[in-house]
């Protein structure tokens, strides 16, 4: 079976003198659950695995009975050390408030549970551990896939990762579109939207939220601004409840809306987005042409090729923590500019030879960033590019 880089990481985590909680956080549907059973597979110490999925969420003390069965496992064999895996663990309501107790009893009476969590929910692992697991916690973050795994392990070409996404459970289903974009609609969005977010946030208007994201997804890799969407958008109120919607796509891995590069905080802040998806299937889902028809229309194919680059750019900035903006003064724009601890990076993406320069030319006079690649036609080749390990950039 297929191993993703994260096999490793969290097998040398796991093998490691107990110190921090690991958890596995990431979107939806990119084998988060299939990495850690294979970990347990290869693991050689002992462990426990526990799944919250038909667990009442109101059932906290069951996160309690998880631990105190690894602890009479431990004790009655012996160990010195064992490792505690709980999966779904979002579903249990506070359950920050009890793994916190338990790894703090854990630590003040030197037991040496070992503690791996996973969900399926970014958006409600990562409040939980904001709210109460501060300094008990490292987090090992899982994107989406690269076109590199996705070419490796289903055997795609590059204008198929482009159009269908990188979903791994979709992979099977592209050559049946019609059951492909029904996956990716219910395994994928509405999971997301329904299980996500709703089930945890207050929204006054939800099928505002899920057309926020399906003209987002639609417009990806493109500068669409927040007044402009109000004129599209039914019962829409005010471009402050469009942004709120914005940020919290952006939470649940599906959706960002990029501000402008300016090394004005405000000034960037105030600035109209430049929406792109985290996996181009989100945007292609909603395309009225087939992959066939797709490729031979010239200027959605660009859509299409400026939005797959861009997935994988804001899917590496999650996993590798860097920040990722637009430039655009006057008519010079960039559509990437990647920074890090002051680093300056400026990515031109150039889906055709009609595609001017000048902007980047522009930024770098401006501001003076330690790189600046053209990514396509004419330059850095793009499926290098999509190999590449973006860290290396800074």
């Amino acid at each position: 079976m297929y191993k993703r880089a994260e096999y490793q990481v969290i097998k040398s985590r796991l093998e490691e003198p107990r110190r921090f909680i690991q958890v596995l956080t990431g979107p939806r549907q990119v084998g988060k659950s299939t990495v850690v059973k294979q970990v347990l597979k290869d693991y050689d110490g002992e462990y426990l695995f526990f799944s919250a999925d038909n667990v009442p969420a109101t059932n906290g003390a069951w996160i309690s009975d998880c631990w105190s069965s690894v602890r009479r496992l431990m004790f009655s064999k012996a160990l010195t050390s064992i490792v505690l895996v709980i999966d779904e663990i979002q579903k249990i309501a506070n359950w920050s408030e009890v793994v916190k107790k338990e790894w703090d009893h854990d630590s003040f009476h030197d037991v040496g549970v070992k503690v791996l969590l996973l969900g399926s929910s970014r958006v409600l692992l990562e409040k939980g551990l904001s709210e109460s697991l501060s300094g008990r916690f490292e987090e090992i973050r899982m994107t989406h896939w690269s076109y590199r795994e996705m070419r490796e392990c289903f055997g795609f070409t590059f204008d198929q990762y482009l159009f269908f996404g990188s979903y791994p459970g979709a992979a099977p289903l592209i050559n049946d579109e019609d059951r492909y974009q029904q996956y990716i609609q219910s395994s994928i969005i509405d999971a997301t939207i329904n299980k996500d977010i709703l089930i945890d946030t207050p929204i006054g208007k939800p099928a505002l939220l899920r057309q926020t994201f399906e003209l987002g997804a639609a417009y990806s890799g493109q500068i669409l601004s927040l007044n402009k969407m109000l004129g599209f958008l039914q019962d829409a109120g005010n471009t402050t409840t469009l942004a709120g919607y914005v940020n919290l796509l952006n939470e649940s891995g599906l959706l960002c809306g990029l501000q402008k590069f300016s090394i004005d905080t405000a000034r960037r802040k105030a600035s109209i987005p430049k929406f792109q998806v985290y996996n181009n299937a989100l945007k292609t889902v909603f395309s009225p042409f087939t992959f066939g028809q797709a490729l031979l229309d010239r200027k959605a194919w660009g859509h299409i090729f400026e939005s797959g680059i861009g997935t994988y750019i804001v899917s590496q900035s999650f996993a590798h923590r860097f920040e990722v903006y637009y430039w655009r003064e006057r008519n010079d724009e960039v559509d990437f500019i990647l920074r890090k601890k002051g680093t300056i990076v400026a990515l031109e993406v150039k889906s055709n030879a009609e595609k001017n320069n000048a902007g980047l030319q522009q930024f770098k006079a401006m501001f003076n960033p330690k790189e600046a690649l053209v990514i396509g036609e004419g330059g850095f080749p793009v499926e290098e590019f999509m190999a590449m390990d973006l860290q290396k950039l800074f």
